[in-house]
C-alpha cells in the first residue's frame, strides 16, 4: 500500500503546476465548485499532455533532468482561490528590469495585451496569444507570431508545429508545463506572413516585460524572425545557429522554428544539436 503522505505530496505538486499554468495564461483566480476546481473565466482549457513519442533524430537524451520545484503561496477569497503570483520578487537578470509603464504581474499584463490596438493586427485577430507554461520556468521559448490554430485558441504552438515542439521539449527531458512559451507578436499576421518591423516594435515591450517577470535562465529563440527581433540582426539562420548569444544578460540559443522542420525534415539533425546545447546549458547553470 502506498504512503498516503506521498500521494498527497504528489497531488499538491500537480495542483501547483496546473495553477501556475493558468496564471501564465492570464488568469488571476479560479473558482471552487464542490470537489472540482474550475477556471473562473471561459478561456481556453489546459491541453492534454502531449505524446512523449519522439520523431528521429529528436531522440530522447540519456541525461535526465530533475523536475522543477514549484513553490508559491495562495490565498482564498470566498469561493475563489488566488493563483500563484510574484509575492517574493527576486532580482531580474542584468540588463533586464521590470518596466514601470506596464503591469508588474503577468495576469494583468495579459489582459492589457488582449485590449491592445497599437497596430492593425488587432483588426484581423480572433484572439491575442499571450503565453503558455510555467511562470517559474528556467527555459523560455520564443516564436515569431501566432498562426491560424493559435489565433483561434488563444494559446501558442497548438497546431502541427506545436505538436512537434512538444516532442522537441520532451527530447531534452522536459514537459510543456515546465517551460514558458510565447511569441514576439501577440496577434496573428494575415496569412501567417513575416512580422513587419513596426509590429515587432509595438509588441517588444510586452515581451520584455514577460522576460523580466518570468526571469528565465535561458532563452531558446524559434525561427529566424524571432532571433532577428531579439538580437537586432539581419544575419541568416545558418550563421546564427550553433552558437550561444546573450539577450540583456540572459543566454540565448537560436534554432529552427518547428514549422520549418515540418517543411524540411532534413533540418531536424541540426535542430537536435541546438536542443542538446539548450540541455547542456541548463545543466551547466544548475537549472535542471
Amino acid at each position: 500500500m502506498s504512503d498516503p503522505r506521498e500521494e498527497l505530496t504528489g497531488l499538491a505538486r500537480e495542483a501547483r503546476v496546473l495553477l501556475e499554468r493558468e496564471r501564465a495564461r492570464g488568469r488571476a483566480y479560479v473558482t471552487l465548485a464542490g470537489r472540482a476546481m474550475q477556471p473562473a473565466d471561459t478561456g481556453p482549457r489546459p491541453r492534454d499532455e502531449a505524446s512523449r513519442a519522439l520523431v528521429a533524430p529528436l531522440a530522447s537524451s540519456p541525461d535526465p533532468f530533475t523536475p522543477h520545484s514549484f513553490t508559491a503561496d495562495s490565498t482564498t477569497r470566498g469561493s475563489t482561490i488566488a493563483l500563484p503570483g510574484f509575492e517574493s520578487l527576486v532580482p531580474s537578470p542584468a540588463g533586464l528590469s521590470v518596466r514601470e509603464d506596464l503591469p508588474d504581474d503577468l495576469g494583468t499584463l495579459a489582459r492589457l495585451v488582449s485590449e491592445c490596438r497599437k497596430c492593425r493586427l488587432c483588426e484581423t485577430r480572433t484572439n491575442t496569444v499571450f503565453a503558455d507554461g510555467s511562470v517559474k520556468a528556467k527555459l523560455l521559448l520564443i516564436g515569431e507570431a501566432p498562426g491560424r490554430d493559435e489565433d483561434l485558441k488563444g494559446l501558442p504552438f497548438v497546431g502541427r508545429a506545436g505538436q512537434l515542439l512538444d516532442k522537441m521539449i520532451a527530447a531534452i527531458q522536459l514537459r510543456r508545463d515546465e517551460v514558458y512559451i510565447c511569441n514576439v507578436l501577440k496577434c496573428r499576421p494575415p496569412e501567417n506572413r513575416t512580422p513587419l518591423q513596426d509590429e515587432v516594435d509595438q509588441c517588444m515591450p510586452y515581451l520584455e516585460q514577460q522576460l523580466a517577470l518570468v526571469r528565465p535562465a535561458l532563452i531558446c529563440a524559434l525561427g529566424l524572425s524571432a532571433v532577428q527581433a531579439l538580437l537586432k540582426t539581419k544575419s541568416s539562420m545558418a550563421s546564427l545557429r550553433g552558437r550561444t548569444f546573450e539577450y540583456k544578460g540572459i543566454p540565448l540559443i537560436p534554432t529552427y522554428h518547428p514549422a520549418a522542420l515540418l517543411r524540411n525534415p532534413g533540418l531536424k539533425r541540426e535542430a537536435w544539436e541546438d536542443l542538446q546545447r539548450v540541455r547542456d546549458t541548463l545543466k551547466a547553470q544548475g537549472a535542471s
